[in-house]
């Protein structure tokens, strides 16, 4: 099975067994679930506490984008790291594979950052910074989040080499020169 489709197998009788194909690895599902599951959780207790649709949109929205945005940085982050040699074409090939994936990752965050503005631009509040400021705020914080999730990602990650450190060598001592002549 390729790591690009998931696939769910349903037994429905003795012979007979249905399988229904997903693009997208179930974890990476999961993960953009629970990003929404935060965001409106946290659009819920904002109205409930505010009762100001505008804030609440705003930073719910900025929640998803934030929890997407580390999901998104971590995975790009590891797509970067397993790049082989591109000294062969099979090595090329997957390197094409994995700048593909991550365009589809790339546009998803977009279009995310884009929905969120036209939502926050819908609500009913006017004014330079409901109008000008605030529908960015999204993707401003989840184009942030997108860099710490790598940096993340490269920070965990440990470096190795192959067998034991070498002693350093000792600097040879100068030799003298006659002076005078």
């Amino acid at each position: 099975m390729s790591t690009a489709m998931g696939r769910i197998v349903k037994q429905v009788s003795e012979g007979t067994t249905k399988y229904y194909w997903y693009p997208g690895d179930k974890k990476e599902w999961i993960r953009a679930a629970v990003a929404l599951t935060i965001g409106l959780a946290a659009f819920g207790l904002l109205m409930l506490f505010t009762r100001n649709v505008l804030v609440a949109t705003v930073v719910g929205t900025s929640v998803t984008a934030v929890v997407a945005g580390i999901n998104f940085g971590r995975r790009d982050a590891r797509a970067l790291a397993g790049f082989p040699d591109l000294g062969n074409r099979a090595a090329r090939r997957a390197v094409a594979g994995h700048t593909g994936k991550a365009v589809w990752r790339a546009f998803a965050h977009g279009l995310g950052g884009a929905a969120a503005a036209v939502l926050i631009l819908n609500l009913p509040h006017r004014g330079v910074v409901a109008d000008w400021v605030l529908p960015v705020v999204p993707a401003v914080a989840g184009a942030l989040a997108h860099q710490a999730g790598m940096l993340y990602e490269q920070l965990t990650a440990s470096a190795s080499t192959p067998g034991p450190a070498a002693a350093p060598a000792a600097a040879p001592e100068p030799a003298l020169q006659p002076a005078g002549k």
